[in-house]
């Protein structure tokens, strides 16, 4: 019988919440269960609310002391499970899980080099190791959406992995500025995206655009939820809260350049459009253009994107 299980969750917001249909799944195979779950602070924050999770385990093995000896004193405090569960590949993540203590242990592997989506990776990795046969449902994410008083339409210029996979701020601006006619504005991002924020901040201003709210920075994980829950409408770069919104079935536009969309655009949102420009250099994978020119980003407009949202 499986009543104890532990949970590694990805350090990653995005990545967090493509785990989340294998969590629902593990779930629904040990319905009793009380999970003991292992994140980063971004991510656990994000999954924490989960109703099996009993306790939650901020990883902050990095910042004091030997990280080896703090991986191992969270391994103590895990204590003995049952199930023991890694979503994670990394060398620190193996030599954690070998101090864990539980009758099995799992830790995540790619199955197939197919380009398949994510989320789907992350549920073929529990059927295997579990031996089930569980299709990849829902992203399921435990918040209650914000109740905006007009219609409401958000932008999220950032990206955190890298510059590459950022559209430009004044691309960003001139669509707002469309949407400012119909919608509210809402500009979300990170404690580290205020900068991008602000510059299309500064172009709404000077276009007289004045139903705007600048978020950036000023969130904390669950207010980011429950605000992106809530839109009408969401352009976004491929990002974290693309992954929100795709749990809430927001409808979003996802600008894509340099990664990806077949593994990682929003996964069962009937409201998700990606815009991409499909060039031979694309997908690269990289954090900023390793060709210079940044073109699958520079030839997307504004016009495109407003072109899908409408």
């Amino acid at each position: 019988m499986v009543k104890k299980i532990f949970i590694e969750i990805p350090t990653w917001l995005g990545d967090a919440i493509m785990t989340t249909p294998a969590i629902e799944n593990i779930i629904k195979e040990y319905p009793n269960c009380e999970i003991t779950m292992l994140g980063s602070f971004v991510s656990s924050q994000a999954l924490g609310k989960i109703p099996n999770v009993k306790k939650v385990i901020v990883d902050n093995t990095k910042k004091d002391g030997n990280r080896y000896l703090n991986l191992v004193k969270i391994a103590n405090e895990v204590g003995q499970v049952d199930l023991a569960i890694s979503f994670r590949r990394s060398f620190s993540s193996k030599f954690m899980m070998f101090f864990i203590k539980a009758r099995q242990k799992f830790s995540y592997k790619r199955l197939t080099k197919k380009e398949i989506h994510q989320a789907i990776r992350y549920n073929d990795f529990i059927n295997h190791s579990l031996n089930l046969n569980n299709e990849t449902k829902d992203l399921k994410l435990y918040f209650a959406p914000f109740k905006y008083e007009n219609k409401s339409f958000g932008i999220n210029p950032g990206a955190t992995y890298g510059s590459a996979k950022r559209w430009y701020p004044e691309e960003f601006a001139k669509v707002a500025i469309e949407m400012s006619k119909t919608h509210d504005i809402v500009i979300f991002g990170g404690p580290g995206e205020t900068d991008i924020a602000e510059d299309i901040e500064n172009i709404l201003k000077e276009n007289s655009v004045s139903n705007y709210n600048n978020l950036s920075g000023k969130t904390s994980i669950p207010e980011l939820i429950e605000k992106i829950a809530g839109l009408d409408s969401f352009v976004t770069n491929d990002s974290g809260p693309m992954h929100v919104a795709a749990a809430f079935k927001v409808p979003t536009v996802t600008i894509f350049g340099p990664t990806k969309f077949t593994e990682t655009n929003q996964w069962m949102n009937p409201n998700g459009k990606i815009v991409t420009k499909n060039l031979e250099c694309a997908p690269c994978m990289k954090r900023a253009c390793p060709l210079k020119h940044h073109e699958c980003m520079k030839l997307i407009t504004a016009k495109d994107v407003l072109k899908e949202i409408k």
